[in-house]
């Protein structure tokens, strides 16, 4: 992307044929990756990407389109501030305007393009500030919390994992939906069923959760590799160091009727991940028969500059985890789109999925299918069941506000609400913070990242020189007819002497 973020320059559409230096306004609708790189080609001063206040209203084709298209933008670097605005009446106005004038200049007549273009309104598109600069301090924040097992120290302990921040090419844009408001949403309901569960003596069981809402997932999971550096190799006791028995992340649950298990290495029977893979197989084939399964075997490429998904940061030291997905793909578009939007998320797939979820842990953590439990016994019913309305206002709450990493700090609204919301089931539940290598930062924030930009209504120069000729031309006209008016005047004054004379 790029740094540059001040302009003060004139609006134009792509349809003007000259964009240099010039502000280039796209709506999404009419907007397409050569026309992008039309405006960057003729060095323009900024390129404003106007968005739908509705992305439901846009075509679906337009939106994948532009999905496909997003991440391009975002590898591509550029000195041309790129600006995304959400339109109303006063924008569309501007855009009207501006591309009327614009596509006048295609016209057949030189006389008719000079007329409009003196007679056109144009639009002055101002910000001001300075440029963005480099925040060495940002903090990275996490939060985890644990429920404890039943019957002595030395327990087996279940991580359950999902990244709460959202990515795109605009961060203030970037709400993240399904990717991952969904996995968070699943994460917090476990939590609530699972408390519940361990209250009671007779079912609470022999297992340590430990929940773990991770930041920084967006840029190669740094909240989940800095956490497991500080469990793993700067303390005595923790969780992580003793029996972990899987790590189960959560990412991307909030649609279709497919649910994939990313794992890097095929789990081996007998093992309590494999165990888990087939409880997943049995709930689902028994109770949820319209939803595909299958595994996903991929390997961890450590050439590559980002792993693929977040178990991968726990496989890397040895411990057994997998991530649970409807994506079959981690290269998938949707897991780094503006496009992620609430009204993407359907509601019951994502109820259905966090069932099929605990269902399958919960006969895991108990052991049910060894006990005689019938596959397609429902566990979570009645008082239990899994609550669509909570999931539902858990899903508003997240989708409502941006969740990029770079705008959430320690203090945020965002952090405080969902530590609370832990705490009301967990125990132990704290902040744990990333903060960049200053000698080699694993990443770089900066700030600037949303700007008021105002539009001036102005005339083009030609307009100012035209006026000026009009004007030049008048004050000749009036000293040509003064000059003449006071000859005029003289003879008159003559004729009327040598009358009186007579």
């Amino acid at each position: 992307g790029t740094r540059s973020a001040v302009l003060n320059t004139e609006a134009r559409t792509v349809e003007a044929d000259v964009l240099s230096r010039r502000c280039v306004m796209m709506r999404l609708v009419d907007f397409s990756y050569e026309q992008y790189q039309k405006a960057l080609r003729q060095s323009a001063g900024a390129v404003v990407i106007i968005l739908p206040r509705s992305i439901s209203s846009v075509p679906q084709d337009v939106v994948r389109q532009f999905m496909e298209i997003e991440p391009e933008m975002l590898a591509m670097e550029t000195i041309v501030p790129v600006y995304f605005a959400v339109e109303d009446e006063e924008l569309l106005s501007i855009y009207e305007q501006t591309r009327a004038a614009s596509a006048s200049q295609g016209s057949a007549s030189a006389a008719e393009v000079l007329l409009h273009t003196a007679t056109a309104n144009g639009f002055q598109m101002v910000t001001s500030g300075a440029q963005s600069k480099a925040i060495n301090d940002w903090l990275i924040p996490s939060v985890e919390g644990r429920l404890t097992g039943l019957g002595g120290e030395d327990l087996p302990t279940v991580v359950i994992v999902a990244h709460y921040d959202s990515f795109g090419v605009a961060p203030w844009l970037s709400h993240g939906a399904d990717s991952n408001g969904s996995g968070i949403s699943v994460l917090l309901e476990l939590a609530r069923l699972f408390s519940r569960l361990y209250t009671y003596r007779r079912t609470h069981a022999g297992y340590n959760l430990l929940f773990f809402a991770s930041g920084g997932g967006k840029f190669n999971y740094q909240g989940t590799k800095r956490w497991l550096e500080d469990n793993l190799d700067h303390t005595d006791s923790s969780l992580l160091q003793d029996n972990v028995a899987f790590v189960l992340c959560l990412d991307t649950l909030g649609r279709g009727n497919s649910l994939h298990l990313h794992v890097s290495k095929p789990p081996k029977e007998g093992t309590l991940q494999h165990a888990f893979l087939r409880e997943l197989e049995m709930v689902i084939a028994s109770q949820f028969p319209e939803v595909k399964f299958s595994m996903v075997h991929k390997k961890i490429n450590l050439a590559e500059d980002m792993l693929a998904w977040e178990h991968e940061r726990f496989a890397i030291r040895r411990l057994p985890a997998f991530t649970i997905s409807h994506l079959e793909s981690h290269r998938d578009s949707l897991r780094s789109s503006i496009m992620d939007r609430r009204a993407r998320i359907d509601t019951k797939a994502l109820t259905r999925n966090t069932q099929i979820i605990a269902e399958a842990l919960t006969r895991v953590i108990y052991n049910l299918t060894e006990k005689g439990a019938p596959a397609d016994m429902q566990i979570f019913t009645d008082q239990m069941q899994i609550q669509q309305e909570q999931l539902e206002s858990v899903m508003d709450w997240l989708s409502s506000q941006p969740r990029a990493a770079q705008l959430i700090d320690k203090d945020s609204t965002f952090l405080n609400t969902l530590e609370y919301y832990m705490g009301r089931y967990l125990k132990d539940v704290r902040q744990h913070h990333v903060k960049a290598d200053k000698r080699d930062p694993e990443f770089v924030f900066y700030d600037q990242l949303k700007q008021v930009m105002n539009a001036y209504r102005v005339k083009p120069a030609i307009f100012d020189l035209l006026l000026a000729v009009c004007i030049a031309a008048y004050l000749g006209v009036a000293y040509v007819a003064v000059q003449h008016f006071g000859l005029l005047y003289k003879m008159i004054q003559r004729l009327s002497l040598k009358t009186k004379q007579q």
